[in-house]
């Protein structure tokens, strides 16, 4: 994709200034209005474009630069909708009070807040968020857009993916639905938040609070500070650090037995933000965040996602491009029944004969982190 200036974004999309699409399949129109036609994708700008789909999509991606400084459903199932994928007998509920802070090798503290290594950001630079994305929807999943949504804000430095727990299909609800709505009212709050200093465990709160579909769905929301990430994760999406080639940060797993992850409910029918996890993390120039949703961690271990990624940046891919490599060799993985895989070996440990990949959605937004003297 081409893109002009620092403002284009791709999807579900606003944009401030258009070149060309991305040539797989797409064509940009500039309306009068705002309208939502993919809506797998939600963006901070102000400007409206129509999506207009030409042939079946394989990749929707999009390119970003950002300079840093209760439930209305009648149907209420105990566990069905909530379990994702294949089935399982649902495990007994837990939960667990938000981690407020995690220092960088993954160790907790609750009550106390650690402070970061100076070196993680040098004083005299500016750091930058470069962000790019890419969403393959499940393939019977194409015409509704599948259950995934993502938003990137660039003035805001923020990044966020969520997935529609696909179970709420079996009583006819769209779990998309629930996702989109709550990454959209997600973007509402970052909007709302000090310039600078998007807490997204704020945002997480109100948005969910906000959000009125039927359906659930898990959550990640990451934001860019002068002292590093902050983010919450709740479920199984998340993210990775990748440093020098190496995975040096992955969020945990929440989830409450095999295949049942934390999700959020509209209401207080699902698990609450504030079981999320909550981190601070240090970052240096060159640093590489990778979030995605299951589809991507449940079919590629960490050190193939940094593989990826150190063949991109040897390239000089873009993040968007980057995205998109990571993306194509998920869904590889996902189809191949005899690799194993996080998913596969995940089923073993819980007593069930499964080989190979998930197929399912699979969302990645890839940020290179950048420092005033390289951009």
């Amino acid at each position: 994709m081409a893109v002009s200036g620092s403002k284009v974004v791709f999807g579900d999309v606003y944009v401030d200034e258009l070149v060309s699409s991305c040539g797989n399949g797409f064509e940009f129109l500039k309306p009068k209005g705002v309208y939502f036609a993919d809506r797998s994708h939600i963006s901070c700008q102000k400007a409206g474009m129509v999506l207009r789909k030409q042939e079946q999509p394989l990749f929707v991606c999009g390119h970003y630069v950002s300079p840093t400084m209760s439930r209305n459903s009648k149907y209420n199932p105990s566990f069905g909708p909530r379990i994702k994928s294949i089935r399982t007998s649902p495990l007994p509920c837990s939960s667990s009070r938000a981690v407020h802070d995690v220092s960088f090798d993954g160790s907790s503290s609750d009550d106390q807040t650690t402070s970061l290594p100076q070196r993680a950001i040098p004083s005299e630079r500016t750091l930058t968020l470069v962000s790019g994305s890419c969403y393959l929807p499940h393939p019977s999943k194409v015409e509704k857009g599948g259950e995934d949504a993502h938003f990137i804000c660039a003035d805001e430095q923020a990044i966020g993916v969520a997935d529609g727990v696909g179970g709420w299909a079996e009583v006819g609800i769209d779990a998309g639905e629930f996702a989109r709505e709550l990454m959209s009212n997600s973007v509402k709050a970052i909007r709302d938040e000090p310039k600078g200093s998007v807490d997204p465990a704020r945002v997480l709160e109100k948005a969910h609070s906000s959000t009125k579909s039927q359906g659930s769905s898990t959550a990640c929301i990451i934001s860019l500070h002068k002292e590093g990430l902050h983010a919450i994760n709740l479920g199984d999406s998340g993210f990775i650090v990748v440093r020098d080639g190496s995975t040096v940060f992955h969020s945990p797993v929440q989830q409450h037995g095999f295949n049942f992850t934390y999700q959020l409910e509209s209401g207080n029918n699902g698990d609450l933000p504030s079981s999320g996890q909550v981190f601070r993390i240090p970052i240096l120039p060159g640093d590489v965040i990778v979030a995605g949703t299951d589809g991507l961690f449940d079919n590629l271990y960490n050190n193939e996602v940094a593989a990826v990624v150190v063949h991109a940046l040897r390239a000089g891919f873009s993040p968007e491009s980057t995205a998109k490599e990571i993306v194509a060799l998920a869904r590889e993985r996902a189809v191949d029944k005899n690799k194993q895989t996080p998913f596969a070996k995940a089923a073993q440990d819980a007593g069930y004969r499964y080989n190979g990949g998930k197929l399912d959605d699979i969302t990645v937004v890839v940020s290179f982190i950048t420092s005033s003297a390289d951009v």
